[in-house]
C-alpha cells in the first residue's frame, strides 16, 4: 500500500504544477484491475475520477479499457488523463482509432453496447450512469475524421497532463510513441517508483521528460551493490552513494519482513536535501545470452530503435525477443540465435536487406556479439513482423495488469507468444 506521505506529496506536486488538476471529476482513469479497483497513484479518491470504479474490474482488459474510454469521452473539460501503464493508454487510444463510430453512437444514445468480456449485469449498472449527448458525439466524429495526430488534446482541450504508473524500461516505448502522435504537446508524469512489491520513491519534477525519483528513507530499508560488481561485493547505504554511479538495489520492505536483491539497477543523478535522486537504468534479469554475450534489454532496445529509424516511414510499436533454444525444433537447425517479433506502424513488410539491418546494428553496438557471429557460434538474428494489435491481444491473454517482459524466459509466456503473436 502507498504510504500516506506519498499520497500527499503527489497531490501537492500535481496541484502546484498543474493548478486545475485536482478539479472534481476532472481525471479519467484508464487502468485494468480485475482483482479490484485501484488507481495507479495508489489510493482511492473517487471524487477526482469521472470513470466509475466498476469499469476497471471487467474480466476482459479490452472491455474495461473501452468502457473507461467511453466515460472519459463524455467529459470535455478533462484535466488529467491517468493510466496504470503507458501500454494501457496506448491500447485504449488504439480502440478509439478502430472503434470511434461505435463510441460516438454510444455517446449520442447514452447506451453501452454489448461486447465480449462485458457481463450483462455490469453493463446494465454502468449504462444507468450514461445520458445521451449528441453534441459531444458530433464533436468526436468531427475530430476523428480529421485524423489522430494530437487527438487527445483536440478531444480534451483543457487537459493539462498525462499521468502513467510506469514510464521507464519497455514502457518508455509507448510513452515515446504517444508523445509523437496521439498525445503530442502534453507532458507525461510518472509519479512513483517501486520494486519488489514496495513503493520506494516519488518524482518531484513532473515537467521533466525523463522521470527521476527521490528515494524516501522511511518507506523501506535500502542497501546498494556498486556496479560493476566488485570482487568482494559489499552493500553500501543511502549515505554512501555517489552521484553519477550505478548501483544494484537490495531491499528490505516493512523492516524485518523480507530482504531481497531486487535485480534493479539505479543511477544516482543527484541529491535533494541529502536524499539520493535516482533514475532506473535496467533490470539485471532481462538479458540476452545464447553464448554468454549478455546483452541487456535496454541496450538491445536502443539498437532496435536505431534500426527502425533506418526504415522510412516505420514506427516501432512493441517487440519481444527470445533465444532460439526456447522454440526447440521450430527455430531451425542453425546455430543458437535470437528470434525477434516486432509490431510496426507505417510499414507492412521488409526486404531481406532491411531485416538484416538489426543484426548488423547489434554487431556494431556489441563487439562480443560480432565476434561470435564471425566465428559462427551465434547464427543470424531472425526478425518477424506481426500484425497490428498482436501485442494488445498478448496483454489480454496474459490476464495480468503488470508490465510484460520483452526478453522472454518463462514457458507460459512462450506459449502465449506462440498462440497470439507467432500464429
Amino acid at each position: 500500500p502507498l504510504p500516506t506521505q506519498g499520497s500527499l506529496l503527489y497531490l501537492d506536486i500535481l496541484r502546484a504544477t498543474f493548478p486545475k488538476a485536482l478539479d472534481p471529476r476532472g481525471t479519467a482513469l484508464l487502468s485494468w484491475a480485475p482483482s479490484g479497483p485501484r488507481a495507479p497513484a495508489g489510493w482511492p479518491l473517487p471524487t477526482l475520477y469521472c470513470t466509475p470504479a466498476e469499469a476497471g474490474t471487467m474480466p476482459s482488459r479490452a472491455a474495461a479499457l473501452r468502457v473507461q474510454l467511453l466515460f472519459a469521452l463524455r467529459v470535455r473539460a478533462l484535466r488529467v488523463l491517468e493510466a496504470g501503464l503507458a501500454a494501457e493508454l496506448h491500447d485504449a487510444l488504439a480502440a478509439l482509432r478502430s472503434g470511434w463510430p461505435g463510441l460516438a453512437q454510444d455517446l449520442a444514445l447514452g447506451t453501452l453496447s454489448p461486447q465480449p468480456g462485458l457481463p450483462e449485469g455490469a453493463r446494465g449498472r454502468l449504462q444507468a450512469l450514461l445520458t445521451p449527448d449528441a453534441s459531444r458525439a458530433a464533436e468526436l466524429r468531427a475530430e476523428c475524421a480529421r485524423g489522430f495526430e494530437g487527438i487527445v488534446q483536440r478531444l480534451w482541450p483543457q487537459l493539462e497532463v498525462v499521468v502513467v504508473g510506469m514510464a521507464h524500461g519497455a514502457e518508455q516505448l509507448y510513452c515515446d510513441a504517444l508523445c509523437q502522435s496521439d498525445c503530442k504537446g502534453l507532458p507525461f508524469y510518472c509519479p512513483f517508483y517501486g520494486a519488489a512489491g514496495a513503493l520506494l520513491g516519488v518524482n518531484l519534477w513532473p515537467e521533466e521528460p525523463v522521470p527521476r525519483f527521490l528515494l524516501c528513507p522511511d518507506w523501506a530499508f535500502y542497501e546498494f551493490l556498486p556496479c560493476p560488481a566488485e570482487e568482494e561485493p559489499r552493500t553500501v547505504l543511502l549515505g554512501e552513494l555517489w552521484e553519477g554511479r550505478e548501483y544494484g538495489l537490495v531491499l528490505t520492505a516493512r523492516p524485518g519482513e523480507y530482504r531481497c536483491h531486487a535485480r534493479e539497477v539505479l543511477r544516482v543523478t543527484g541529491f535533494h536535501k541529502q536524499c539520493p535522486v535516482v533514475q532506473p537504468v535496467r533490470r539485471e534479469s532481462q538479458v540476452l545470452s545464447v553464448r554468454g554475450e549478455s546483452i541487456p534489454e535496454e541496450r538491445f532496445c536502443q539498437s532496435l530503435c536505431r534500426t527502425v529509424g533506418m526504415w522510412p516511414g516505420a514506427r516501432l510499436v512493441d517487440y519481444v525477443c527470445l533465444e532460439s533454444s526456447l522454440l526447440g525444433a521450430s527455430s531451425g537447425a542453425c546455430a543458437p540465435h535470437y528470434q525477434v517479433f516486432v509490431e510496426l506502424r507505417g510499414l507492412r513488410d521488409l526486404s531481406e536487406g532491411q531485416r538484416y539491418k538489426l543484426d548488423q546494428c547489434l554487431q556494431e553496438d556489441f563487439p562480443i556479439y560480432k565476434s561470435f557471429r564471425f566465428k559462427g557460434s551465434i547464427g543470424p538474428l531472425r526478425l518477424h513482423l506481426v500484425g497490428a494489435g498482436a501485442f494488445a491481444r498478448l496483454r489480454e491473454a496474459l490476464g495480468s495488469p503488470i508490465p510484460m517482459p520483452r526478453v522472454l524466459r518463462e514457458e507460459r509466456l512462450l506459449q502465449l507468444i506462440q498462440g497470439t503473436v507467432i500464429s
